[in-house]
This record gives structure tokens, C-alpha cells and sequence, in this order.
């Protein structure tokens, strides 16, 4: 039995779905929620979790510094804007336009972190074999510290000058004086020591990689001590992730925390990014924060070298969480992604949480209530930095590639949203534009406009944008008809500080009537029977079921078994598994077809005898795509079925299509085979017998023998091949005792016609 029969056998329900009698109609494309909204272009206007459309903040780009990575960007006393990266190691300084001045460069791969102390010297840190340097105010750079550690990947300075360096791979804290005195602060049994801020007590707080811990480290200070030292440390919660990214403290001294990547044990191995200056890496690896892998292959030379990004660049799965830790020390989960990851945080003008998340290069702002909106898209895959500026602004920096961009102060004033191109699959009419929002149509500030065409990409010979259409109860456009169409969202000068927002968005359309399709036909073997299971669960006879021989769905894909489908009184469609069983004399067919109209479906089906030309009606009105009959009424010979599909139900009669295949040749033959010259004796040894089986329905397909009412024997053709309508049998059969005996033999043909026959002989005494 196969596997399709036994889960057949085994479901014995009737499933009744509630489907109204489908008619051709007014169909509506929708789009009401977040994963309709996300898959289309918005400019200005920020989506929404909860499938909202609102005005956004302003995004615009500030500056390129012509790096491939942003890794850190930082404001000094004086609102002046700061950004580190490479390749190679560089800092710039921008001014309030963007032109940027380079005040730290040197050979090394990366600036990985950058940090102000309370007299505005900056502090760079290097990686990979990184150092700090120093640069002053007016310009002097010198190596400030080097704590002899793979990585140096975050840097934080206090208000008493002290600066604090996370480095990996040993997971140490180091403290370092003004004076470039340092020595280990913080040793944790984690392998990097991620990120680091400060709490509003004034103790160190560090984020770590592998086990994403975040640790609480008090600084103690001694009369006399030149460096602080570390007091108690406690960890104040361990995130589901790997990697703590980045820790930052609101104002009422609630710490947000992103973490990110599967805590796993195996090194992820990175994207390898060809740097043709690099040196030759060395053959032993080491393993980041990320637990990449920096040097795997020999020594190559510098035309071949290559060294990886020392950034989570693609080396992270499984999401991020963002968890907040109230100043009491209770955790909240306040975003969570299975995809997005974060790689900075930063606060809005409004004090809303922004992340920075990639691979998509977004930027998100949490709204509360498990709310967030995706704020600006960049064009680089991930968003590395956001620092608050004046005048509420916020900057943005990027990497792959490196940029920076600034968000606010305000909304866009003319924001835009393109949905998704929409394929009705068919050549449709289309007709009024609706859509609905708080104060979208109402205060006039929202206006919606519709292309549409025949090619899948919009900006191919489509029609200019139509519009605009105001009126949120609805508009009929003016595009032509065609099979696809795109709306536009246009939030035209919305008031500062008014809600206007888009809920949902239809369009209605009538899509042309095409004609149903007959995909493939599968007449059955002779003698089965199909039943609907449940009406007669054990099947006639209470014979076993067998498997259905299924046709092919469009495409030439299989189809799933034919359902039953019959529209009760109260226009519930009942839809019921059918079953095969054995049935002498019955002829079944199963078809498959398909309406691109999802139209309901009546059948007819036809019958001619091969060498006819004339069709002669089988059955008609039929909504199930099976059919069995007693074909014992049919002569025996050649047939082929011509099925016939019609929309008729679902359509006005002017309009309703039809369209027919027929089947592959099949044969019904009732004759059973005869036995002739049916011979037995009994020799001086054995029982000789023999007999000849002729059949006019095709070969012979078995015979047997059974002595005195025993048990049935299979008996072989002479030329043992049953291949043909005639075949001549001989046996000997040994060791009969003396007395009168009965040979019966039973002959069968392919479509199981049976036939038996006997002969009485005496075995005389030996």
C-alpha cells in the first residue's frame, strides 16, 4: 500500500468548508500590514510594525569618506562630527557641510573605535595587532598604549580622564591613565570584552562575546593610586545571544543592550575581502569576537593576500534581541529580529531608541507597545553608528560601503511610498483606488497615484503615474486595462507634529475570463472503483482500497487527490477524499484541472469507440474531477474519454468558456478467456495433462492448477513467456495414489476475466 493509500485509510473525516458558490467578480488587491508594506520603496516615509504608514524623519546624505567601513562616529565638546574606519586605518573630522579633514591615518587595517576624554584629545584604537594613539588638539599622534592583544574593539573615557579599552581575544579590560600609564583593569573568562559604557554610578559596564554577558565592574579610586582598580563585579544579565554590540543609557538610567548571533561553539568563518596592500597573514589562526577565523591559508604573496573584515559583516546568524535593564535590574525585551542584526543604537530627538541593522542597512525607531518603524533605508548593508548632533539631528554612519548620512531635524515634508508591483496574473480591468488612515484623507495630506502595464518591471513601458486621486472613499482610474499595476503614497506637506498615517490601501480590478484548463487525465485500471471515502469507508464488498493512479497538476507537477466538492443548501461547499476499491466490471478516470480565475468548475464527460468519429455522452454536470461507471455495458474494444470543462457556474452565459482534452486509448474488455482441449491421464509414471488458453482481449496473463479441490498451483506456458492471446500448458503431475481424481485449472487475462474449467481421470493401481 503506498503512503498517499495509507494516509488515506487513515483520515476518516469528511471536511466541510464554508465556500460560497464562487461567481466571476470584483476582486480587490490589499495591502494592510507590515510584510505587505516592506516589500515596496519608501522614500520619506517610515513603515510601521503594525502596518502603518507615517511621514518620516528627513534623511539625507552628509558625507562620503571614501572608505569602505564606518566603524565608529563620535561628537567632541565643541558638536564636531568624527568618523573612524577603513580600509586602510583613517579618522575624519567633518564640518557643518560634510567636508571632512583627515586628523589620523596609519597602515593598519582598521580604526575600530574612537573616544574623546574631558580636553578633547582623541583616542584611536587600531585592529587587527591594534594600538591606541593619542592625537591632540593640535595634531601630535602618538601611540598612547599598546596592550599587546589581537583586537581592540571599544574604547570609553570617564570624566576623571581614565580611558577604558575592550580588547579580545582574552577578554581583558585595560585601564589607562592620562599620563599613558595602563595595565589590565578587568579580566573576564569571556574571549572579547565587546563593548563598554558607563552607568549613571559611574561603573563600568561591558558587553562580551562569547556567552553575550553583561557585566557590572565597579571602579575604585584610592588615595595615592595612580591607576583605579577594579572593585565587584556582577553580571547583570546573560542576553540568549553571542555578542553584546552595543550599551547605552537613557536618561532615568534604564540600560539598552543589542545583542547578537547564535551562541554556538564552532568558529564562523568570514567573508574574505581582498586587500592586494596587506601583508601575508600567517598560517595559525586567530579567532575574534565574532569567532572568525583571521588567517587560514599559507603565506601568499601581496598580489594574493587577503585579510578579513574585522567587523560581523556576514559572519553572524540568528538574529538580534535588544533588552532593556531597568535601573532596578529587571530585564525587558523590547525588540527582537530572527533575521536583522544590530550594530549601534542611539537616541532620537524624542528620546525613541534607534537601531542600526543590517544587512539591510536600516535604521529602526521603537514606538513602545512592541511597536517599532523602519525610519531610512541606506544603500550600504549595515548601519554602524548613530550619534546625536545639534539642532536634532542624528547621524548615521554605514559600512559596505562607508558612509554617512543624517537624520531629522523634522519630517519629510513630501514623503513617498512605492508599493510593490502587483501581477493579477491576468488581463484585468482595473477600477476605484480606496484607502483609509487617521487623518490621511480627511485633512487632504495624502495623495495616491496608480501606473500600470503588461511587463513585470514597472519602469519598463508602463503608463506615466495617474493621479492624483484624494478621495479615500475611492477614485476610479484612469489606467488602461492590463495584468500589472503599482500605487504611489505621496504625504504632501503634513503639518509638523500631526498624526497622518495609511492603514491600508485597495485596488479593485476585474480580471478578463479565460478559459479553465483539463491538465492531464489518468483513466485507472479496469476493475476499480472509486468511492467517496467516508460514504462507504470499507468500500463494496468491504474490499481493501488501492491507490489511485494520480494525474499531473500544472506544470506536469502531481496533483494532490481529487476532492469531492458538492455546494450543500446553505452554500457550503462539502469537500470529501475519494477512494479507490476493487470492483469487477468498473472503469474509473481521475483528471486535473486548473481556472486562472479560480472560477468553480462543472464537467462533462464523453465516450467514442476507437475507429468512430462521433462522441457519445458518459456523464454530465459533475464538480468532482473523478468518475467511475459499470463498463460491463460497453462491447469490448478500444475507447477514448473526452473531458469537458466549463466556468458556466461562476459566469454570466454570454461569457462562460469551456475547453476539452481527451485521454490517452484504453480498452474495455468483459470476455473472459476460454479453456480448450483440456487433456489428463495417468501414465506409468505421472499424471500427464494439458490444455490451451485463448483469449480476445490481448495475452494470456496467468493460469493455474489445482488437484482434488487443493490448493491453487501457477503453471507456466510451454514456451514459458505468457505474452500472447494463445498459450499451450503441459504438466506432469507425480505420486497420485490409485483412484478417480479432478484437475481443475483457472485461466486469466490482463483485465482479470477469469475462467475455469475441470476434467475427471482415473489413476489405475501401480
Amino acid at each position: 500500500m503506498t503512503r498517499r493509500t495509507s494516509l488515506v485509510c487513515l483520515l476518516a473525516i469528511v471536511t466541510v468548508v464554508a465556500v460560497t458558490a464562487r461567481a466571476e467578480h470584483t476582486r480587490y488587491w490589499r495591502q494592510a500590514d507590515f510584510a505587505d508594506f516592506e516589500k515596496g520603496t519608501a522614500n520619506g516615509v517610515a513603515i510601521r510594525s503594525d502596518g502603518k504608514l507615517t511621514p518620516a524623519p528627513k534623511f539625507d546624505s552628509f558625507a562620503d569618506p571614501n572608505l569602505a567601513y564606518v566603524w565608529a562616529l563620535r561628537m567632541d565638546s565643541k558638536g564636531r562630527l568624527y568618523a573612524a574606519g577603513g580600509s586602510n586605518a583613517k579618522v575624519l573630522r567633518f564640518d557643518d557641510s560634510g567636508k571632512d579633514t583627515t586628523v589620523f591615518q596609519s597602515s593598519e587595517l582598521a580604526a575600530q573605535a574612537i573616544a574623546f576624554d574631558t580636553k578633547d584629545n582623541l583616542y584611536v584604537a587600531t585592529s587587527p595587532d591594534g594600538k591606541v594613539y593619542r592625537v591632540t588638539s593640535d595634531g601630535t599622534k602618538t601611540v598612547f598604549f599598546e596592550p599587546k592583544t589581537k583586537y581592540i574593539w571599544a574604547l570609553a573615557a570617564d570624566t576623571h580622564g581614565d580611558l577604558f579599552v575592550g580588547t579580545g581575544d582574552k577578554g581583558q579590560v585595560f585601564v589607562v591613565t592620562p599620563d599613558g600609564m595602563g595595565q589590565v583593569f578587568y579580566e573576564s573568562d569571556e574571549l572579547h570584552a565587546r563593548s563598554l559604557a558607563f552607568d549613571s554610578k559611574g561603573n563600568l559596564l561591558i558587553g562580551t562575546d562569547p556567552d553575550g554577558l553583561i557585566i557590572r565592574v565597579e571602579i575604585v579610586r584610592k588615595a595615592g593610586q595612580a591607576v583605579p582598580t577594579a572593585g565587584t563585579s556582577f553580571v547583570i544579565y546573560e542576553t540568549d545571544k553571542q555578542e553584546v554590540t552595543s550599551l547605552l543609557e537613557d536618561s532615568d538610567g534604564n540600560l539598552y543592550a543589542s545583542a547578537v548571533g547564535e551562541k554556538r561553539q564552532a568558529p564562523i568563518f568570514p567573508r574574505i575581502v581582498p586587500t592586494p596592500s596587506a601583508p601575508a597573514v600567517s598560517a595559525t589562526p586567530a579567532v575574534t569576537s565574532q569567532n572568525i577565523v583571521i588567517a587560514q591559508a599559507p603565506p601568499r604573496s601581496p598580489q594574493q593576500a587577503a585579510t578579513p573584515v574585522p567587523f560581523p559583516v556576514a559572519s553572524l546568524t540568528g538574529g538580534a534581541d535588544v533588552v532593556k535593564i531597568a535601573s532596578d535590574g529587571s530585564p525587558t525585551t523590547v525588540w527582537k529580529s530572527r533575521d536583522d542584526l544590530v550594530f549601534s543604537m542611539g537616541f532620537s530627538p524624542a528620546d525613541k531608541l534607534l537601531l542600526g541593522t543590517g544587512d539591510n542597512g536600516t535604521v529602526l525607531q521603537l514606538l513602545g507597545d512592541d511597536v517599532y518603524a523602519s525610519i531610512a533605508k541606506t544603500a550600504s548593508e549595515q548601519v554602524t553608528g548613530l550619534v546625536s548632533g545639534p539642532d536634532g539631528k542624528v547621524y548615521v554612519a554605514t559600512a559596505n560601503p562607508g558612509k554617512i548620512f543624517v537624520l531629522g531635524p523634522g519630517f519629510q515634508p513630501n514623503g513617498s511610498f512605492e508599493s510593490e508591483p502587483f501581477d493579477a496574473k491576468i488581463f484585468s480591468h482595473w477600477g476605484r483606488l480606496t484607502w483609509w488612515g487617521d487623518n490621511g484623507g480627511t485633512q487632504g495630506n495624502v495623495e495616491l497615484y496608480l501606473r500600470c502595464g503588461n511587463t513585470s518591471n514597472p519602469d519598463k513601458n508602463w503608463t506615466s503615474w495617474e493621479g492624483p486621486y484624494k478621495n479615500s472613499a475611492g477614485d476610479t482610474t484612469a489606467c488602461p486595462p492590463s495584468r500589472f499595476a503599482q500605487w504611489k503614497a505621496v504625504f504632501a506637506n503634513v503639518p509638523q507634529g500631526q498624526e497622518t498615517d495609511i492603514s491600508w490601501v485597495s485596488l479593485a480590478y476585474l480580471p478578463k475570463n479565460v478559459a479553465p484548463v483539463i491538465d492531464d487525465i489518468a483513466v485507472q485500471d479496469p476493475g476499480i472503483r472509486i468511492m467517496d471515502f467516508g460514504v462507504q469507508a470499507a468500500g463494496p464488498g468491504n474490499s481493501m482500497p488501492v491507490a489511485l493512479r494520480m494525474p499531473h497538476g500544472p506544470g506536469g507537477t502531481p496533483s494532490e487527490p481529487p476532492m469531492n466538492a458538492e455546494v450543500d443548501g446553505q452554500g457550503s461547499r462539502v469537500e470529501s477524499i475519494p477512494q479507490g476499491f476493487r470492483a469487477k466490471g468498473y472503469q474509473s478516470v481521475v483528471w486535473s484541472a486548473h481556472d486562472d480565475n479560480d472560477d468553480e468548475l462543472t464537467f462533462t464527460i464523453y465516450y467514442r469507440a476507437e475507429g468512430e468519429e462521433a462522441w457519445h455522452l458518459l456523464k454530465d454536470k459533475l464538480t468532482q474531477r473523478y468518475y467511475s461507471w459499470d463498463a460491463t455495458s460497453m462491447p469490448d474494444g478500444a475507447y477514448y474519454l473526452k473531458i469537458v470543462a466549463s466556468d458556466s457556474p461562476s459566469n454570466p452565459k454570454d461569457q462562460a468558456l469551456w475547453s476539452d482534452r481527451v485521454s490517452d486509448r484504453w480498452e474495455v474488455a468483459n470476455t473472459p478467456p476460454q479453456i480448450q482441449n483440456l487433456r489428463a491421464g495417468s501414465g506409468l509414471l505421472n499424471t500427464k495433462a494439458s490444455f490451451d488458453a485463448v483469449s480476445s482481449n490481448g495475452p494470456i496473463a496467468r493460469a493455474q492448477y489445482s488437484i482434488d479441490a487443493g490448493d491453487w498451483q501457477t503453471i507456466f506456458p510451454t514456451d514459458l513467456l505468457s505474452d500472447a492471446a494463445k498459450e499451450s500448458y503441459y504438466l506432469e503431475i507425480p505420486g497420485l495414489p490409485s483412484g478417480d481424481h479432478t484437475l481443475a485449472v483457472r485461466v486469466s487475462d490482463r483485465f482479470d476475466n477469469t475462467t475455469v474449467d475441470k476434467v475427471t481421470f482415473t489413476v489405475h493401481g501401480r
